[in-house]
């Protein structure tokens, strides 16, 4: 499969529709990178960088609505897609952290390296 099919525009959810979404028991699905995750990140959200995404989305629940996430939500279309093809019930939250945040969408910080 070519790297470009991961690009394309995965069905997806503004943040405020991802929030309610979690309260309905979606799972947020961080695939940012690790210096990312350890800044700030969403209560509950799984941790699975894009680069270790299709190995370990064996991983994630399949009974649930997973909900891609990064920054900006780029390479979080191409994650959504990813699941797609493995089976998985799985939308991208576009406009990422940005937009989470100014929907009132509640963040913790993360552990700093080094503390």
């Amino acid at each position: 499969m070519s790297i470009r099919h991961y690009l394309y525009r995965a069905p997806s959810v503004s943040a405020p529709e991802a929030i309610d979404a979690v309260r309905d028991g979606a799972l947020i699905v961080d695939v940012r990178r690790h210096f990312e995750w350890n800044r700030t990140r969403i209560p509950g959200a799984v941790h699975l960088p894009l680069e270790q995404l299709a190995a370990g989305c064996e991983e994630l629940p399949d009974d649930r609505l997973l909900i891609t996430f990064c920054t900006g939500g780029l390479r979080s279309y191409g994650a959504a897609n990813l699941l797609i093809d493995h089976g998985f019930e799985a939308r991208n939250m576009s406009g990422g952290l940005v937009d989470w945040r100014a929907a009132g969408g509640v963040l913790e910080a993360g552990r700093q390296e080094g503390r």
